[in-house]
């Protein structure tokens, strides 16, 4: 049992240490899986070395269950047979991210058996340009499937935020947490108060209901395409996906470089936002915000979201007087320098201070947080 588990412990070591330390710690017999997994990690990490695509020496060859001559659709084949979930992800973002195997994404047959997931979305972003009619048309549905999970994930907690504000004098059949009737449901269960326990027993448990906004605002979200600012593309997406949504709210989007491009008409279909986005390029912030001006009817009811590092590349004054025009005609601005989960900004913080001095509200947000930034606007 023991030799067992030695044996178990040096494989696990061969195994990190990579081929190069076969002679010195050879699988042990019966480890044909181990070897499996050799052979794919191999045909990613001998890069590192600069060799191609893992292929060796003939002299280093082994017998047996050796070296196979993979190919990439062979290789995702393996690496999804041999390795968990978790370990799947890492590898496909290190061969993608490191390595330059854009065939993962050119292929679409190797493609369609990447595991969907936010980082997948963004290399689909980066690379859809090369990619035949075909297998652009498989990427989109992993764009479509993605999409729907981090909407799902979002939506409850969006609605909540904006479809209304606590009425503290009518109760409501409703049960959240988030609106409980404390100081109620503590009188009206008193007469429940077990004395021998000497606790509290509640019959019922009170909330307070929450009152529709029927009057519409307007939101305005511009978003700098830039390939720095691409999990702040994807959740901007999605987030004005939702506000369109909704009925208190007239959304609009544009995404820009140093090119405006108005995707209102589309906004209530983030894939198709997304599938549009052309990442790269310079970034003209003040050109976009001049175009957003535009856009705004009802300067009091406007609600005028920035998403951007406020690195500009086109004239900084244009930028900080299209601001100060903003804040002036009374629309509420939001100069979101990221929006994702994270909320790790990398911005000018320079421009930054120079944009809040002129009374717009500067600050990086996870989409929650924006939500309830908005709704706490149209609840006032």
């Amino acid at each position: 049992m023991e030799h067992s588990h030695d044996t178990e412990q040096l494989n696990k070591w061969r195994l990190m240490l990579g081929r190069y330390a076969d002679n010195q710690i050879p699988f042990g017999a019966g480890s044909k899986t181990m070897q499996d997994m050799d052979n794919v990690l191999d045909y990613l990490y001998s890069r590192e070395y600069g060799e191609d695509e893992g292929v060796r020496d003939p002299k280093e060859l082994r017998g047996g269950s050796g070296q196979s001559q993979l190919t990439v659709s062979k290789w995702i084949n393996e690496v999804n047979r041999l390795f968990p979930k978790e370990t799947i992800e890492v590898l496909e973002k290190e061969a993608l991210d490191r390595y330059g195997m854009t065939e993962l994404l050119t292929d679409e047959s190797v493609l369609e058996k990447l595991e969907p997931n936010q980082e997948l979305l963004k290399l689909i972003l980066q690379l859809k340009g090369l990619m035949s009619p075909k297998v652009l048309s498989a990427a989109k549905q992993i764009v479509r499937r993605v999409v729907e999970e981090l909407r799902k994930k979002f939506e409850q907690e969006i609605r909540q935020s904006l479809t209304g504000r606590v009425d503290k004098n009518q109760e409501s059949p409703v049960a959240s947490a988030r609106n409980l009737d404390m100081k109620k449901t503590i009188l009206r269960n008193l007469k429940h108060y077990d004395k021998e326990k000497e606790r509290l027993v509640l019959e019922k448990v009170y909330f307070y209901s929450r009152v529709r906004q029927n009057v519409t605002w307007h939101v305005v979200i511009c978003v700098d395409e830039s390939g720095s600012m691409l999990d702040s593309v994807i959740h901007s997406a999605v987030m004005a996906g939702i506000f369109a949504s909704l009925p208190m709210l007239e959304t609009k989007l544009v995404i820009f470089d140093t090119n405006v491009v108005d995707l209102s008409e589309s906004v209530d279909d983030a894939v198709e936002t997304l599938m549009s986005v052309q990442l790269g390029g310079g970034t003209d912030i003040g050109k976009a915000m001049r175009y957003c001006e535009t856009l705004v009817t009802e300067p009091e009811r406007t609600i005028f979201v920035l998403v951007t590092d406020l690195y500009e590349g086109g004239r900084p004054q244009e930028m900080y007087a299209c601001a100060r025009g903003l804040v002036e005609a009374g629309v509420k601005v939001m100069i979101l320098t990221a929006l994702d989960k994270e909320a790790n900004p990398n911005y000018d913080r320079k421009a930054a201070a120079k944009m809040a001095a002129l009374g717009a509200n500067v600050a990086a947000m996870t989409p929650g947080e924006l939500a309830d930034w908005v709704g706490g606007i149209i609840h006032e």
